[in-house]
């Protein structure tokens, strides 16, 4: 993994706006027939060596391909993992359902939609998929100007977290049985020479979902720590420096008074295997966590991607105030062990964009001016 050693470098969280035409074909549905459709991996393939491009202009220096051809960061699995023709749940999440009138204006039914279960047992049949991606980000990279690039892939919690477990006997079976088949997936994109991004917004998110909500904080932690213990037995293989890990509490705009601080759970994530640590740290709920970092250190080889740019709201982030909020991580934990990133994905769900797809761009701009400011005021 790159590292800040001459000036602070620019990353994002993952997730980008599609183009219309590829986000109609995603939302048609039918994403187990797309995946074999020459005119639906056209469409991909065009999109993610746009969204290549304009992230190297715009100067982000590790990019990848906006997980173009994705429904969305974690259920985009149930093509490539058997055992998935479950009902589940609907999803409910504590903070809104306290103000269901501004739930049900904001998020429709978003937040009570079953996303699915697992019925039978579990394992990775994804491959040609996955070899399909790794060569549409290769192509759309060769010429282009860019550190580094990575790819992100869901961790067994957050596949947990959505799609409901209706075959294991128990919470942890099947997380282990998660991990097992998503060692395949983590293992080709490191040996394709990607960074490999886990997605592991269940840490701190799965504390708003309704069977997590009553729990205390220590008991919520320790179902925290067998998600990671799950997450390191399936990447155990892999170089630490190799891998970072996205942390969220759920991209949406809401109260998120029931989140869970990162002061409870931060021991639990530097246990996890990867040395990267991309986390929500700008947006008014979980700013001020940095503070953290005053009293404790960050273990060596660690490195902090803080959100420096909102993803949920469309106003543009000024260069000074981006250029302040890495100041002030690069005063706790080192100017070297910080790259500015953003807050989560700009369409954690191919349709779910609450940022206006030009804006996206500015604020990426935004973000790499930021950097340029704190870059000569730190070196």
């Amino acid at each position: 993994m790159k590292r800040s050693i001459e000036r602070i470098l620019t990353t994002h969280t993952g997730s980008l706006t599609r183009p219309r035409k590829l986000l109609e074909m995603i939302e048609a549905g039918g994403m187990r027939r797309r995946k074999d459709d020459p005119a639906f991996q056209a469409e991909v393939r065009s999109a993610v060596s746009d969204v290549v491009r304009r992230q190297a202009q715009t100067g982000i220096d590790i990019v990848n391909d906006g997980e173009q051809g994705r429904v969305s960061y974690a259920t985009y699995v149930t093509q490539r993992l058997s055992g998935f023709g479950g009902v589940g749940k609907p999803m409910t999440i504590s903070d809104l359902d306290a103000v269901p009138e501004y739930r049900d204006r904001v998020m429709g039914g978003a937040g009570r939609v079953a996303m699915g279960g697992c019925n039978g047992p579990v394992s990775y049949v994804g491959i040609a998929e996955l070899e399909r991606d790794i060569e549409n980000l290769k192509q759309a990279l060769t010429g282009q100007p860019y550190q580094e690039a990575f790819m992100s892939a869901a961790s067994p919690g957050v596949i947990a977290h959505f799609l409901d477990n209706e075959y294991y006997p128990g919470e942890e079976e099947y997380l282990m049985a998660l991990a097992e088949a998503m060692k395949s997936e983590y293992e080709r994109l490191h040996q394709a020479g990607l960074l490999l991004q886990i997605d592991c917004p269940d840490l701190a998110m799965a504390r708003g979902q309704k069977k997590f909500a009553q729990l205390t904080n220590s008991q919520f932690c320790a179902a925290a720590e067998l998600r990671v213990e799950a997450l390191n037995r399936a990447v155990g293989a892999i170089p630490p420096e190799a891998m970072r890990m996205h942390l969220c509490w759920g991209n949406y705009e809401g109260p998120h008074h029931h989140d869970i601080e990162l002061k409870e759970i931060i021991n639990i994530v530097l246990k996890a295997r990867p040395a990267g640590i991309v986390l929500e740290a700008c947006n008014p709920r979980h700013e001020h966590e940095w503070q953290l970092f005053e009293t404790i250190k960050l273990p060596p080889g660690k490195v902090m991607i803080p959100g420096v740019i909102d993803t949920v709201t469309n106003f543009v982030e000024h260069p000074e105030l981006v250029a302040q909020r890495i100041q002030r991580w690069a005063k706790v934990v080192g100017r070297d062990n910080v790259i500015a990133g953003t807050d989560c994905g700009f369409a954690s769900g191919a349709s779910f964009m609450a940022v206006h797809p030009d804006i996206v761009w500015m604020k990426l701009q935004s973000l790499v001016e930021g950097a340029r400011l704190a870059s000569k005021r730190l070196w």
